[in-house]
């Protein structure tokens, strides 16, 4: 699958707190619209490191998250689904550190995505060893509202589960890109 369309790739972003289902629904959204979609490269990151994550690995993981991104930028079909964005080290680096890498900062307004789904914290929390904060999932929750906001970024809220989380994201994505064509 290869972007030989005359249209600009539709970058769309799955956002929101742990546990909320983001990888699982990339790869949903990335079969039912016969695209790819970018894996969370801070999960692979993470998972090979044998202590917390440093300053440098926080910066380590933002270039990685990027460079995927536009590696797989090549072989979208119109629409590449984006699981998660480097925004999150920005989330991830306020919390841990207290502030985030310059290098973060200065590009969050120039990495553009065309719709962000934020994936509301109405799923059951999942246990996984890369996961820290169940207690702080509403936190974060509002971490990511303000971000997007922010951002003035267009996004819309994702909630249900099964098969109605997934309508609900299919159902953004339409009316999203019925606005735009």
């Amino acid at each position: 699958m290869f972007n030989t369309m005359s249209k600009p790739v539709v970058k769309i972003a799955i956002v929101g707190p742990e546990s909320t289902g983001k990888s699982t629904m990339s790869a949903f959204l990335a079969d039912h619209y016969n695209t790819v979609w970018v894996p969370e490269f801070a999960r692979a990151y993470c998972n090979n490191l044998s202590e917390p994550p440093t300053w440098q690995d926080e910066i380590n993981m933002f270039y990685g998250q990027i460079d995927l991104e536009n590696q797989m930028l090549h072989t979208a079909n119109h629409i590449l689904i984006c699981d998660t964005t480097f925004i999150t080290v920005k989330i991830w680096s306020d919390h841990t550190f207290g502030q985030t890498p310059q290098q973060v900062i200065d590009e969050l307004s120039h990495h553009h995505y065309d719709l962000y789904l934020l994936l509301d914290i109405d799923l059951p929390w999942q246990d996984d060893p890369l996961r820290d904060f169940p207690h702080l999932r509403e936190h974060f929750m509002q971490i990511w509202y303000k971000e997007l906001e922010a951002l003035n970024a267009r996004y819309t809220v994702i909630s249900g589960s099964g098969s109605t989380r997934y309508q609900n994201a299919i159902n953004s994505i339409d009316d999203f890109l019925s606005a735009t064509t």
